[in-house]
């Protein structure tokens, strides 16, 4: 632990209230990767978010099919390892949820524009 963290991990611990002690000192609580990791990979559901805005014709379905099979194997994972990380769970049943929306629209709109495809090919 770097000597930076270490101090402002001492200073915070001063703070924090007795009823928040347990998240604060748990094994996969704040002071850890393992707190971190998760809370900044909502950024992946945000941008999931964002781009149900983006036209069905413009969407990876390989980008969407590789993010949502990483959410659906970290989902599993963050519950069999030990301690359970439920903030690692949540984060990536949320980027499971948002990508396998995104391979639908995209499902849907080959299914809806195919035969236009196949025109346009003659």
């Amino acid at each position: 632990m770097s000597k930076l963290y270490a101090g402002i991990i001492n200073t915070a611990d001063r703070y924090v209230p007795n009823s928040l002690r347990p998240l604060w000192n748990h094994a996969a609580g704040p002071k850890t990767v393992f707190f971190w990791a998760p809370v900044f990979k909502w950024g992946l559901v945000v941008a999931g978010l964002n781009d149900l805005r983006r036209p069905a014709d413009q969407l990876s379905v390989s980008q969407s099919a590789s993010l949502a099979a990483t959410g659906v194997i970290w989902s599993r994972y963050s519950l069999v390892i030990i301690p359970k990380n439920y903030g690692l769970f949540s984060v990536n049943l949320f980027v499971a949820i948002t990508q396998v929306a995104q391979l639908y629209r995209a499902w849907d709109f080959s299914r809806k524009h195919q035969p236009q495809i196949e025109e346009a090919k003659k």
